[in-house]
């Protein structure tokens, strides 16, 4: 009986340990400091990219709304250092859709971490764990004139 209650108590504690280091922070990182780097500008080219309300020229042709889901490793590295290399993930994901479509741009481009919309101009959302790092994109696919 003695051994029972051991190995349950050992297994409870073991199970409350790995729930308090489970962690999930939803930041907001600046969409310009990734943007302006040489590997965005790199594998990002070809395509124009608008977030939230920014001006852009006239939509001659729309293609749909589409969103992405990233995630990235995130072990041993800062919250920024993660959410920002997640986040070019899935803006590469973006432009492979516009090109893939005929498209040159994506437009209103909002963070959807878990399903909740966010728009800014200046930011995007990404949530970061202990692991894993994740950011959610969704953007219009259009043909600007």
């Amino acid at each position: 009986m003695y051994k029972v209650t051991l190995l349950i108590t050992s297994f409870s504690l073991l199970m409350l340990s790995s729930v308090s280091m489970a962690r999930d922070d939803i930041g907001d990182y600046s969409v310009a400091n990734v943007l302006m780097t040489e590997q965005a500008k790199e594998k990002l080219a070809g395509v124009k990219y608008y977030f939230g309300t920014q001006k852009h020229s006239k939509v001659s042709k729309r293609y749909g709304t589409f969103s992405t889901n990233k995630k990235s490793n995130a072990f041993g590295k800062s919250d920024q250092e993660a959410c920002e290399w997640v986040f070019l993930s899935a803006m590469i994901q973006l432009k492979e859709r516009a090109l893939q479509l005929g498209g040159n741009a994506v437009i209103n481009i909002k963070s959807n971490y878990k399903g909740n919309l966010t728009s800014s101009d200046e930011t995007f959302k990404c949530g970061a764990g202990a692991i894993i790092a994740g950011v959610a994109l969704q953007g219009e696919v259009v043909t600007l004139k």
